[in-house]
């Protein structure tokens, strides 16, 4: 119990100084081209802690669920022409309007957000997200290059003697090679038509053994614990279905040259959505050794954009997650492991990895250094989603006005000022809304049906 608090507080701290350090990134850079910042502030809520210097009040708040800066003259005061007409909408943006425009002290007139250069309001807005790629592209090297990550290398480590349909009743025999079998697993009578032992495996019949390394496929080097070499081996495999497939093995400190033949088998196309439908790939039949391995520095690159495209995948699919993340959550359906998971969800992991004594501290370590990592890409990412109030939407507000200038000049217009994104706060609102329903959701699935590492 102890080993998993620790685990959770850790993720909780780490979790708040990431935000924190996002928030730095709007206010060095607000600060820096002469914006007044009344506010920074780490977390929602109820205050617990406060401090001012200067003309900034710096604090912690009681939900560490994220962080604001605030800065003076966000939205712009309203235009010359902008219609008086009441309406539901108009008075609830000049209400908004008028609450920025609380903030403007006299003297403020050059420090104000909106009267800055399109350019710095981009710099001050994308600082934040640039924060968290920054620490995660620090924390993923510290992994890699220094404790180490988990990676499936090219050791054998288990050489199936026949290849068994899936579900065979006799996966479980003492020697499951020398019972008959149907071509569907059940047990029959030898002689029998239909009726024959299980074949010998392609990894078996061409001499593999476990301890044995794989070093090159397809005269293709291989590193056996980098991070892909596996990968590189699998490809290799499931596309020769039926045909030769030259292996480089290392057994005993000798290197040794052996052909395999991969059996054409009928598997998913994709393995996390059968509806996909299913394809014919090479079946070898060895499984692999996994192992905590430090990669070289020339890795960092090709690991940090897998991950970045893994991270842009999985942000992709959230929307066509949410009806099973419902059901989960609600009808008792099993939780996807592959579906969005929240903060509390992710804390929960961090705990439990702490608490499994069969994990080494250095594992232990290398496992919350890839958590923490990857919330601050996922905070990267999301934070940069051209959907106000993100940050994102600000910057593409900023790109937008600097666009409508450049058009108005080309076509010898006069210039038509600043974006008003205060027009965008119905918008906010409703993606705030849909923000608030979504944390709601993750929060109850991670409590009544949380994914967890078994």
């Amino acid at each position: 119990m102890l080993l998993t608090v620790l685990g959770i507080v850790a993720f909780a701290i780490g979790l708040l100084l990431s935000i924190a350090f996002h928030e730095y990134g709007h206010f060095y850079w607000a600060r820096k081209f002469g914006m007044r910042v009344p506010q920074f502030m780490v977390g929602f809520g109820p205050t617990v802690f406060s401090r001012t210097r200067g003309e900034t009040e710096y604090g912690v708040k009681a939900v560490p669920l994220g962080g604001y800066i605030r800065i003076v003259g966000m939205i712009p005061p309203a235009e010359a022409d902008e219609s008086a007409r009441a309406t539901r909408m108009r008075s609830f943006i000049a209400e908004v309007r008028g609450q920025a425009q609380d903030d403007v002290r006299p003297g403020d007139e050059g420090r104000l957000f909106w009267a800055k250069p399109w350019w710095q309001r981009v710099v001050v807005m994308s600082a934040g997200p640039l924060h968290n790629l920054v620490l995660a592209a620090l924390l993923f090297t510290v992994l890699l290059t220094v404790v180490g990550t988990g990676v499936i290398t090219t050791q054998v480590r288990e050489v199936p003697a026949c290849v068994l349909p899936a579900g065979a009743v006799t996966a479980v025999a003492e020697d499951p090679c020398a019972v008959p079998i149907t071509p569907e697993g059940q047990t029959c009578q030898a002689g029998t038509p239909g009726c024959a032992l299980p074949r010998e495996s392609p990894a078996a019949a061409a001499g593999l053994r476990p301890g044995d390394t794989i070093v090159a496929v397809a005269g293709q080097p291989l590193e056996p614990t980098a991070y892909d070499s596996w990968t590189a081996v699998q490809e290799g495999i499931r596309s020769s279905p039926g045909r030769p497939l030259d292996l480089t093995v290392e057994r005993d400190g000798e290197r040794r040259q052996l052909t395999v033949t991969p059996i054409p088998n009928t598997v998913y196309a994709d393995p996390t959505d059968p509806t996909e439908g299913t394809t014919t790939a090479g079946y070898l039949g060895v499984s692999p050794v996994p192992e905590l391995a430090r990669q070289d520095v020339a890795a960092i690159p090709g690991y940090f954009a897998m991950v970045v495209t893994g991270a842009v995948e999985r942000l992709v699919e959230i929307p066509e997650r949410i009806p099973q993340l419902f059901r989960a959550a609600f009808l008792g359906e099993e939780r996807d492991p592959n579906g969005p998971i929240g903060v509390v969800g992710v804390g929960r992991i961090s705990g439990e990895v702490f608490s499994i004594p069969e994990l080494t501290t250095l594992q232990k370590v290398s496992t919350f250094l890839q958590l923490l990592a990857s919330i601050n890409l996922v905070l990267f990412l999301f934070n940069l989603l051209p959907i106000y109030p993100l940050d994102g939407g600000h910057v593409a507000g900023a790109l937008y006005e600097k666009a409508r200038s450049v058009v108005a000049r080309l076509r010898g217009r006069p210039d038509p000022g600043p974006f008003d994104i205060a027009r965008l706060m119905p918008v906010a609102y409703v993606v705030a809304g849909l923000f608030v329903v979504l944390s709601g959701l993750l929060l109850i699935a991670d409590i009544v049906n949380p994914i967890t590492l078994q």
